[in-house]
């Protein structure tokens, strides 16, 4: 414990664990054996009671067998106690789990087509290096970057939840580098059973409602099995705020957190400054004059210019470059003032998601030992989400003849002998603001045998199927600005005594101008030509096909008792295309049909929406694989215990990359101490690029208020300093290879000892390196790169195009980086009952500690960062998870705690160092200095309680986020939502009610 107790936050935790009287310890029965067969209802492990153990760390099936491989076994009671509309929610609570996708993150997002998307990271390696499985078999992929959506699987006969929390690429292959999330469903339920429930939060929005039920029966002197469910999830998601801090609801908690630049990095002060309520200077609600004689004049919702009010008594310069004394100007924030047109809070904090699903199983019994079967799953998830209000805009040239401008206006411009202005606007004239609407289809059929046979006098057990799997997903964006027509749209001429558009091309393909100076909603025609009915649209379908056999075994014994073989082949086929719509895509890729015109106006290369510029592509590989694990015991014998070594090697042959190997060597010793066991395993794993990284088509995102490095020697043509709005374009590279990860694990497990019955406790120490990781340079760093001096990377990107195009930066993805991580997992549980107290107690508890977590981007010049203790990010210190729970025949009640320390501000590529005026060292890409550095962790209690009403009845309660903690800012370079979804409740308080019936 000594190696844990010299760990950095370790303060409060350690205590907690190993303190059974205070600890509140996890869901998984048999924590500390982790790995169990199907855990008892009440979540313990009765081991002792089954005829053999199936465990997802392994290939091996065979009485008795113990993988050194930790893995976290989540029961159907303890999902049920967790009272959520998605199963994912309840097992992302686990602290391995760290930087998970869900409904309530990358909402501000309108063109990753993630939103709503449910998948699983674990380590805070990324969803993309976590395997997730149903029943042990692959699930076709519901995005282009290869992960499944969580969403769209049976969750009713969910039996329990495997998570390996260690690589598991020998025995599962590629992907499995973070650990394994394997589904076990009950494929042999009979009987009927319901679930319906409804929540709401504290501030009246998200109201959920969820429908559930599965049916089985026998039939044919019980031979043929036959199960179907479906599922109906409403989530009315949580709305976005409006302009300025008016977050949705009563919530009070936004404040526009902001890491201000000042741009000055060796004045030996610090270089960010983390400010509150930030105002943006280059932009206002209604319109703001951003430069020149008549900077600092805005409009309000009428159309009457006022001086606007910058924020700590700034005063603008009324120079070319737009700045104000008394601001920031490299971060072109103010603090304070009139903060009425920040943008930030308008996203949604949670997506909408409509949710449902079906599934059936049929299984005949060829004899007592032999079954095949089919399974069928059909499900859609339709989200929705708000990334942003109106659609700020800066930058723009206006004419001092625009006839929309106030008089007074063209009379100062006439005064200051000036013919035009540099404008910028959060456009909320707009009366809609944007939302994307992706839609999810998934079709996943499976046939195949399970069972036993005898050969050379020996049992073998043998299981073989074929999946196909079809993932179709569309997204349509919606009341989003077509920007070369509202370009056009916003200059206004007058011709015959009529307000035009001033180009002539686009005035005669039907544009209609429209007065930005103000809070004058356009009229239709004005608004159906800039945002168009038909907005962003993306078509894409993934497939999937994998054949897969498997064999396991005891050929013979050793001295030490039978040894155990598993071994077995797959081959799997991944597939996609994508087609974007011809505006964003170009009509080189998509040609122009009746919905999209063409349109002279527009970019025929496309590119042409503020956002949601979805571009076309396709490609596929293919992969043929074999294994062969072996367990041999080594020791058996009252006096030395019970020892066994436990191997697996994979040979994998990708289509794209070429043949790749991966292995892994473990060992688990039962000491003769009671109840002692120690584990150890080590593995080579690995993680191929998926079908994104290999052959995406571009991928366009819009960059708001991008930071120019500042500088007395840009690269040639290129700006020095100030903000720009850009596209960054992420590209695939077809030449990637796989990822390769070394994981080490070491742990000590004591499991119910006689002087402490009920009690189970392990700690388990993990170190991961991978190297060749695939990558792709942030828009930030490849700019940041070239202005140091690095000039490879200049050809990347153009902050000063001509001919009105946007600024843009193109990334490609490479197989660069590197990523190094360790820490502790520590677990334990505690059953008992009292003398005269009806019922069952269970303390659990369930912690990680990441001691580092370092990324390096392999570039030249470029620094290592440890963004572990960064909660900004996905990887605090230490995340913890407890539970005390009291359960009788008829009536339960638990309490839940969900913890993670305090921690700094930081990303992948950025740490920050703290300091304070006069002894700042000189500030760094890498590592900048900042005058303060501190978020808060955070302390989560959850109550629930359930009561049985005679036979099958079950009414339940849920309230999530007792306290209603708000979360803790978290400050970003720009005017985003400042608010960190991966770590913090964002919601408020969360109700539950429901019932659950079952016969």
């Amino acid at each position: 414990m000594s190696a844990v107790g010299s760990l950095r936050g370790r303060s409060p935790v350690l205590s907690m664990l190993l303190a059974t009287s205070a600890v509140a310890m996890v869901m998984a029965a048999g924590a500390a054996n982790a790995q169990t067969a199907p855990a008892p209802a009440t979540g313990s492990s009765d081991s002792t009671a089954l005829t053999e153990i199936i465990v997802t760390g392994t290939r091996i099936r065979s009485t008795g067998f113990t993988a050194p491989t930790p893995t976290q076994v989540l029961g159907q009671a303890d999902l049920e106690r967790a009272a959520q509309p998605n199963i994912f929610t309840a097992i992302t609570q686990l602290p391995s789990l760290q930087g998970s996708s869900g409904a309530t993150t990358g909402t501000f997002s309108t063109s990753s087509g993630q939103q709503g998307l449910s998948s699983f990271s674990l380590r805070g390696l990324g969803t993309i290096r976590t395997l997730t499985l149903l029943d042990g078999q692959r699930v076709v992929p519901a995005n282009v970057t290869g992960v499944p959506d969580i969403s769209l699987f049976p969750q009713l006969l969910v039996e329990r939840v495997d998570v390996v929390t260690g690589g598991a690429s020998a025995s599962y292959g590629s992907d499995a580098v973070g650990g394994v999330v394997n589904f076990i469903t009950n494929k042999k339920f009979v009987g009927f059973k319901a679930n319906v429930m409804g929540g709401v939060t504290k501030y009246g929005d998200n109201h959920q409602w969820l429908a559930q039920v599965a049916a089985g029966k026998n039939f044919l002197n019980d031979r043929l099995h036959v199960q179907v469910s479906g599922e109906y999830d409403w989530e009315e998601g949580v709305p976005a705020g409006g302009f300025g801090e008016d977050a949705p609801g009563s919530r009070d908690w936004y404040t526009t957190a902001t890491l201000v630049n000042r741009g000055v990095t060796n004045d030996g002060s610090p270089q960010y400054l983390y400010r509150e309520h930030a105002q943006a200077y280059q932009y206002t609600k209604y319109g703001l004059i951003s430069n020149g004689p008549l900077q600092g004049t805005a409009f309000d919702q009428a159309g009457n210019p006022f001086q606007f009010q910058y924020g700590g008594g700034g005063v603008p310069s009324k120079a070319a470059n737009g700045a104000v004394s008394g601001c920031y100007t490299n971060g072109g924030f103010c603090v304070g003032g009139d903060l009425s047109g920040n943008v930030g809070v308008g996203t949604s904090l949670q997506s909408r998601i409509k949710r449902m699903g079906s599934y059936g199983r049929i299984g005949y019994d060829l004899d007592d030992n032999n079954e095949i079967y089919a399974t069928l799953n059909v499900a859609r998830v339709e989200s929705s989400n708000q990334p942003n209000p109106g659609a700020a805009t800066t930058g723009l040239t206006m004419s001092c003849s625009n006839p929309f401008l106030p008089a007074s206006i063209v009379a100062a411009c006439a005064a200051n002998n000036i013919t035009s202005f540099s404008f910028g606007t959060s456009n909320a004239l707009l009366p809609r603001n944007i939302s994307v609407h992706p839609t999810r289809t998934q079709v996943r059929a499976v046939i195949g045998a399970d069972g036993k046979f005898n050969a050379m006098g020996k049992e073998w057990r043998y299981d073989a199927y074929y999946t196909h799997g079809q993932n179709t997903t569309n997204i349509h964006v919606r009341d989003i600005l077509l920007m070369p027509r509202y370009r056009a749209a916003i200059q206004a001429t007058t011709v015959g005594g009529q307000i035009v558009c001033a180009d002539p091309i686009a005035r005669a393909n039907g544009c209609v101008p429209i007065n930005i100076f103000g809070g004058k909603p356009p009229s239709e025609a004005a608004l159906a030509y800039i945002t168009p009915k038909n907005g962003p649209y993306q078509h894409s379908v993934q497939k999937q096909d994998v054949a897969s056999i498997n064999f396991s075994g005891e050929p013979f014994s050793s001295w030490a008792g039978p040894v155990s073989l598993a071994f077995g082949g797959e081959w799997r086929k991944e597939q996609y295309h994508v087609q974007g719509d011809p505006y964003g895509d170009g009509n080189t890729d998509s040609p122009n049909t009746a919905d999209y015109p063409a349109d002279p106006v527009l970019n025929a290369s496309g590119s042409n929406w503020f956002a949601g510029n979805y571009h076309s592509g396709a490609g596929e590989y293919s992969v043929k694989e074999a294994y062969a694990e072996v367990n041999i015991p080594l020791v058996n014998s009252e006096a030395a215990g019970r020892a066994n070594l436990n191997m697996a090697g994979r040979w994998t042959d990708y289509s794209t990359s070429g043949t790749v190997y991966t292995w892994k060597v473990g060992a688990t010793w039962d000491t003769p101490i009671d109840g002692v066991r120690l584990r150890a395993v080590t593995s080579r794993d690995v993680r191929a690029p998926n079908l994104s990284e290999l052959f995406a088509a571009p991928v366009t995102t819009t960059l708001p208020n991008f930071t120019i490095p500042t500088t007395n020697n840009p690269p040639p043509g290129q700006p020095s300093g100030g903000a720009v709005t850009a596209f960054q374009n992420v590209v695939g590279n077809p030449d990637l290879k796989p990822e390769i990860a070394k994981n080490v694990t070491i742990g000590a497990v004591l499991s119910n000892p006689q002087w402490l019955p009920g009690f189970s406790v392990s700690v388990d120490w993990y170190n991961i390196v991978l190297n060749g990781g695939i990558s792709s340079l942030g828009a930030q760093q490849i700019v940041n790169f070239c202005y140091a001096g690095l000039s490879q990377f200049c050809g990347a990107f153009n902050l000063a195009p001509s001919g009105g195009v946007t600024p843009f930066i193109n990334s490609q993805t490479f197989n660069l980086a590197s990523i190094k991580t360790s820490g502790f997992d520590i677990e334990s549980s505690y059953r008992f009952e009292l003398p005269s107290v009806p019922g069952r107690f269970t303390v659990r508890g369930l912690a990680t500690n990441t001691h580092k977590f370092v990324t390096n981007p392999g570039i030249p010049g470029a620094v290592a960062v440890d963004s572990a203790g960064q909660n900004s990010g996905a990887t605090p210190d230490w995340k913890f998870l407890a539970i005390q729970s009291w359960d009788t025949d008829r009536f339960a009640f638990s309490v839940q705690e969900r913890w993670f320390s305090n921690g700094r501000f930081g990303g992948t590529t950025t740490d920050y160092i703290e300091c304070k005026p006069g002894s700042c060292p000189v500030s760094t890409g890498v590592n900048p200095t900042i005058d303060y550095n501190h978020m808060k962790g955070a302390t989560y209690v959850d109550i629930s309680a359930s009561y049985k009403f005679g036979k099958g009845l079950q009414l339940y309660g849920k309230v999530d986020n007792l306290l209603n903690r708000d979360p803790t800012p978290s400050p970003q370079t720009n005017t985003g939502l400042d608010a960190n979804p991966a770590l913090y409740d964002l919601l408020g308080r969360f109700y539950h009610v429901g019932l659950r019936y079952s016969f």
